[in-house]
Parts: C-alpha cells; structure tokens; sequence
C-alpha cells in the first residue's frame, strides 16, 4: 500500500489534485509573456485604424508623422500590396447558395482602398519609442469617402442593403442546408405539437488577461523569429511562412511564452500579427506591438452572434420527430475559415445534443456585416446550438403541459444505442445520458425546489429552477499530435508538445502523465511547450490539449520506458523480461543488481534517450453533462442573482481533479455571463461599437453569482477513442450555464404569472429588459 509521502511519486500522478507547476514563478513575477522581451534595438509598433465602419481610404499622407522624432517607418495597405504581401487566406470549400465558391473580401494585414469596420488596421507607425509611435499615428493624415453601412444581421440580408463584398451583393458569404427537408415537413405536418422560437446569441467578446501581443524580429541564423500570445504557434507560421508572407517555412520560427488567457481568441494569425513581422522582416530590427484594451474590443475575434428560427416537432407522447433550423450567422465584414467552420460545421454537428433526433433540416447562412469579424470564442459553435435545443426542451415542456425532466428522460440516447451516430453522422462512442441527469438533480436537490421557492416568495424575490442536459464534441477533429520525450543525464525527464499553455494549467497535467510513466517525482519532469523550432501540431483548441497531446505523450513516454529497459538490459547482461522498473531504476528480478535511468541516459553516445513519437486517437470526445441552476429576481429592479448552481459532468478520466473543477467553475462563468449581462454592441445608425471599454461591456462579477458552485466529476464512463479514457473539459461549463440560467430566468417569469413572456427571452437578461418584462 502506497502512502502520500513527499518522496512517493504516486503523489503526483493522474487522479491526483497536484498544484500547478506553472504558477510558483508567475506568482514570484518570473514569467515570461510577449512584453516581458525586449531585444536590443527593439522598435514600437502602433496602428492606426478606421473610425468609419465603411469608407474608401482616399489619401494617406506621411509627410508630418515621418518628420516626428523617432519615427522609422510608415506602411499603408498599399505599400504591402506593391512589396507582395497576401491575404490571409479564407476556406475555399464553402459555397454560396447558387453553388457558386464562397465570397468574402480580401482580408489583409493592411486595409487597402476600402475599409469594412470600425478599428480596422489601416496603416503601421514603427518608431524608437512608443509614445513617439502613438504621436506620428495621430499625425497621419488619412482621407476617408464614407460609404454606407450595415451592422445588423437582418438588415443586412435585407433587399437594399449596403454592399460589403461585390461577389455576394446579398451579404451572404457561404450557406449550407443540411438534412432532409421533405421528410422533415412531413414530420411536422403530423407532430401533435410544433414548438417555435426565435433564439438569439448575441455578440460577445473574449476578456483575456493578456492582451494580443507580437515580437518579431531576424535571428542571428537569418530566419524571421516571431514571439506572439497564441494558442497555435504552428498555425500562425504556416500562415505567415506560406501564405502571407511567401517566405517558406525554413525561414520562419514561432515561439510561445505565457500567454494570460485565449479562450479561442487567440486562434490563427491576424493581420496585426502579419504586418508587425512584415515590417521586422523588412527593417532587420526587432518590432514589438502590445494591443490594448480597446484595440481588443475593436479588432480581436468577437464570437457568437446567431439569430436562428427554431422548430421542433413532437407526438403526442413528447417523443422528438424533427428539427428545423434557419440560422442567421454573423461572420463579421470579413469570412474567416474559423468564423464559417462554427455554425456550419461545429454547431451541427452537437445540435441534436443527447436525444434522439431522427429528423433535420437546417439552413445556415453566413452573414457580412461592417463588423469585426467572428470566429471561436469559448465552445466555439456547441454553446450556440445546445442553447437552442435546451430552450426548444423547456419550451416544449411548458406548451405541452409534460414534466421538463420527463420530456428529456423520453428523448435521451440510450446507453445501449451507444455507438450511435447522430443525423450529421458524427458517432458518440459512449455516454450514458440520463444517468448523468439523475445525478445532477440529486447534487441539486431538485425536489427540494418548492420550500426554497416559498421562502424566496415570502422575502418578495421570484425564484426560478433551471437546467441544462448537454454534450458537446472535443479535439478540433484534428486527431494526431507529435510529442518528443528526453531523459537526460542531468536527472530530468523533458518532454516537449505542441499543444499551448494559456493560463489553463496543461503543463502540469502532461507532468503528471509522465509521473505515471516514469514513477518519478513531478519535479524532475520539465514540460516545454511554445516553439515550433521543437515542433509542430494544432495547438490547443477545441479542448484537444489533453485528449491528443496528453494522449501522444502517455504513449512517448511508455516508447521511451521501453527503449530504456531494452539499453538497461545490456547494460546490465540480462534479459529484457528479467528487470523490474521502479520509481526511476531498473534491477534485475532477485538481486541487488541495478541502474538508475538517468545514469543509463548519460550512458548513451548522445547523453540521452531520446523518442519523437507521434501518434492519433481513433475519434472525437464527448463530454456531457447536467447543470441545474437557480435564480433570484428582485421584481422592483429587476436584477437577477444566481443563488445555487450545481453541475454532474461525465468527463471520462480525470488526472488532475483541481483543474479540471477549475476548467468547469470558469467555463460555467463564463456562460453565465452572457446570460444575463455580456454583449458587443454596435450602433446601428452610426456602425460604431458602444461597448468598446470595460466601463461600457458588462462582465460577470462576483456580485452576480451569490453562491458556491458545486461541481462533480464523472469518471464511470471513460472515452473509447483515447488511450486515457479522457474527454475534453475546457469548454463544457460554457456550454452548460447559459441554457440553465436563462430557462431558470423563464422558469421564474413563468411562475410569476406571465408564461407568454418565457420563450420570449432573449440574452443578455438585463435587469431592465426583465424589470419591463414584469410589468403589468
């Protein structure tokens, strides 16, 4: 029997809550983000940008910023044009209605000739300092031709609408239809109840810690080094060694330090990061740019923002005959890959969610607006379409008079359907989805609901009981990832992924998988991630990290043991099957005879054993859950407090319990608030966004959640596509909390005598859209 002693290993293994490797030197200020570099000769970057949302750039005139002080250079649009820098590039594959390719403008480093949103990159100040950048930006003379504008989605699919990109004059970049429409049809021309809504995600924007940062600079070797905050270094060479730039990829590097957050924010190249390297390229000097806050507002990837128009058709038993579908989805002025891949490819792909649905017929359109463009923000697509299903669940619990919780258990896949492919043909391996239900409803004393409502009644508040019953799909259907797993003479195991650190603490997981391998304490283990000099992959997207890196890397590491035990066979004369391996030795079985795997290492011609191991799991993740929520409206203000919050989430193997409850608490939050307060709003007369500020844009604060969340953790039923048995996390709170509270919110409506006003509902539920709500 093992004990948890400081020097046993097993302490730091999976299943343990091990505290973060990470933190020690962030919390001694010894990290090391974008910022924290400063090469010598290093030069500031500063953009100037659009403060029309639509306008030909008629002049740009240098001469009074070129004479300031200290400046070094000036780019326009066409300056980058004529030097033959490219668009970043689109996704060709889709397709527009008529069949013809997809349309979208030229998405470019550089606005050149027009510009399409308010905050767009129009021209690049690089001076010695940066206030003498920020002084030559505001000397710049830029002359703009307003053109007219559109911000709105349904304005902008409107005859008449103002054009943003000539090869789609309906504003219509790509649309998909899935499904079968006849059949579908005649499912609901027989469904004893047909349930309609209007549900709206509204626009909403990630708040990272750190804000987008790039150093770029040509190394000793000639190569273009560029230092970013991104979650996928090896996207952003790509991009910018075969796309953008034309260079080629031999003179490219990438490297990743700390990075203060991503939530899908910080995903693929953006145009600051292609000219900021352009320009470094070009001048042979280092050129450091650091967004701030209000650039992040203006110019960084917003997500969400979907109207769709939901139908659901049921017998009369409440058993689900069809889904239909026709989604709005704002990609922003400019279709990014990501910004179409999420509501025609991911969101469908969950949207039937944990029920058995046996028809759809889903249309989705991609819509250009003169807004910052869209793309993966938290959940990425599954937040989107469970929140239409789960408020279709309560709808049509409530239209037709059967129980919420009995609509769900008659609907849900069955274990023994399992593996079961849904109407988009994506499989679930396992899941056992009303098992899961039973339990949230326990952890949250479901029963127990009415005392608690009686006592809020008599404290004059209105009390609402919500739930969410969900899944959701991980890994980016990008299954391979490339690990490198070293032991060295020197006592330390390094291993290197290609996955990405951004504040969600996978370094200290992979540690903790080496620990299980190796049998060695988690501080002789050094993870290092960030460099694609080291290697390439993904990244960390999609809640993949631990799913395909983890899973590369527990394979790596059994290489490497292997490889170890066949050189301390020889070492020691004995047969390979005759050694034991513990807590970092081999012996031979029955003696005193042995060697320690770090002296073997130095043993070797180079130092060390060494494995680049690249491997791929059989298929995607499918993490689920039920989150049970309740709210308190105060009915003179409106103002809405959650006060209980509890969630069951089947998650397969969990190797670190603290992060992963820490994964789900943050990604509940986050739901939470765009719930009830987040949205990115532009003004619909002027195109300019309104809530560029943090004292504009409402985030979830403390004072809104006026509870402990209680969170459990699943392990029973483990995913059959990985070799750990785990499924993605990072995500699944996100996708969970919204539909919770919102049908909380509509539950409380309800009971305080106005159940017209629930499938109204639409986020973000302000205290004073709830407050007229409630108002005779």
């Amino acid at each position: 029997m093992t004990t948890d002693t400081l020097d046993n290993p097993a302490r730091f293994g999976s299943g343990r809550a091990v505290k973060r490797i990470e933190d020690e030197g962030l919390l001694k200020g010894k990290g090391q983000y974008t910022d924290d570099l400063a090469p010598a000769g290093q030069l500031r970057a500063v953009f100037v940008r659009s403060p029309y949302p639509h306008a030909r750039i008629a002049s740009i005139d240098k001469a009074n910023a070129q004479a300031l002080p200290g400046v070094v250079k000036i780019v326009t649009g066409a300056d980058l044009v004529q030097a033959g820098v490219q668009p970043i590039p689109s996704n060709p594959a889709f397709r527009r209605g008529d069949g013809s390719p997809m349309a979208t403008a030229p998405r470019r480093a550089l606005a050149h000739e027009r510009v399409r949103y308010v905050g767009e990159p129009v021209a690049l100040v690089v001076a010695q300092s940066l206030q003498q950048a920020r002084d030559a930006a505001e000397a710049l003379g830029v002359e703009y031709e307003e053109l007219p504008h559109v911000v709105d989605l349904e304005a902008a699919t409107s005859p008449g609408a103002p054009v943003i990109c000539e090869q789609a004059p309906d504003n219509v970049a790509a649309e998909m239809r899935i499904g079968d429409a006849q059949k579908a049809a005649a499912a609901f021309a027989q469904a004893a109840h047909v349930v309609q809504l209007t549900v709206v995600n509204q626009r909403v924007a990630a708040l990272t810690v750190e804000p987008r940062s790039v150093l770029a600079w040509v190394a000793e070797d000639g190569r273009l080094t560029v230092r970013l905050s991104s979650q996928m270094p090896s996207g952003v060479k790509g991009s910018l060694a075969n796309d953008v730039l034309g260079i080629g990829p031999d003179k490219v590097r990438v490297t990743v330090g700390d990075v203060g957050g991503g939530f899908g924010m910080k995903t693929g190249i953006y145009p600051e990061d292609a000219a900021v390297s352009w320009a470094a390229w070009t001048l042979k000097q280092p050129v450091k740019w650091i967004a701030d806050r209000s650039e992040e507002f203006l110019s960084s990837f917003h997500g969400r923002d979907q109207r769709a128009q939901a139908e659901l058709a049921l017998a009369a038993d409440g058993r689900i005959l069809a889904l239909r579908l026709r989604t709005l989805a704002n990609v922003g002025a400019y279709a990014t890959a990501t910004g179409m891949v999420i509501p025609m490819v991911v969101g469908p792909w969950v949207q039937t969610s944990v029920y058995d649905v046996p028809l759809v017929d889903f249309q989705i359109r991609c819509v250009m607006t003169n807004t910052a463009s869209t793309a993966a923000y938290r959940g990425a697509g599954r937040p989107e379409a469970i929140f239409i299903m789960e408020r279709l669940m309560d709808e049509a619990a409530r239209q037709t008079g059967i129980d919420r919780i009995t609509l769900r258990r008659r609907n849900f896949i069955r274990p023994e359907q399992m593996p079961y492919t849904n109407p988009l043909g994506q499989v679930y391996d396992v899941g056992a989805f009303e098992k899961i239900m039973d339990e949230g409803l326990d952890l949250a004393d479901w029963s127990g609901f009415e005392a608690r409502y009686a006592q809020s009644k008599a404290q004059g508040k209105l009390r609402g009981l919500g739930i969410s019953t969900f899944l959701e799909w991980t890994s980016g259907n990008v299954f391979e990832e490339r690990v490198t797993v070293e032991v060295r003479a020197d006592g330390m195991i390094e291993v290197f992924s290609a996955v990405n650190q951004m504040g969600q603490g996978i370094a200290t997981t992979l540690a903790q998988l080496v620990v299980d391998v190796f049998g060695v304490p988690i501080e002789k283990v050094r993870v290092v991630l960030g460099d694609t000099d080291r290697g390439e992959g993904f990244g960390s997207a999609g809640s993949r990290s631990l799913f395909t890196g983890g899973s590369a890397l527990h394979l790596g590491a059994e290489k490497t043991l292997d490889t170890a035990r066949q050189l301390a066979a020889k070492s020691l004369e004995a047969a390979a099957a005759d050694l034991e391996y513990a807590a970092g030795r081999f012996t031979v079985k029955g003696t005193d005879l042995g060697i320690d795997l770090f002296e073997l290492a130095g043993k070797q011609p180079d130092g060390h054993i060494f494995t680049d191991h690249t491997s791929a799991v059989a298929g995607p993740s499918w993490p689920n859950g039920c989150h049970v929520s309740e709210v308190e409206i105060d009915p003179q203000t409106g103002a809405v407090q959650v006060v209980r919050y509890s969630s069951v989430n089947d998650v397969g193997r969990v190797v670190n319990p603290m992060i992963v409850r820490g994964q789900l608490d943050g990604g509940a939050v986050q739901g939470i608030g765009q719930a009830l307060m987040e949205h990115m709003v532009y003004d619909v007369d002027s195109g300019q966004p309104v809530t560029g500020t943090l004292m504009d844009y409402a985030a979830p604060r403390a004072d809104a959640i006026a509870c402990e969340f209680v969170t459990e953790m699943n392990e029973t039923v483990p995913c059959k596509n990985n070799p750990l048995g785990v499924k993605g996390v990072g995500e699944l709170g996100t996708i969970g909390a919204a539909p919770s509270i919102v049908n909380a919110v509509a539950d409380a409506v309800a009971r305080a005598g106005k159940p017209e006003a629930a499938p109204l509902l639409q986020m973000p539920l302000t205290a004073p859209k709830l407050w007229e709500i409630l108002q005779d």
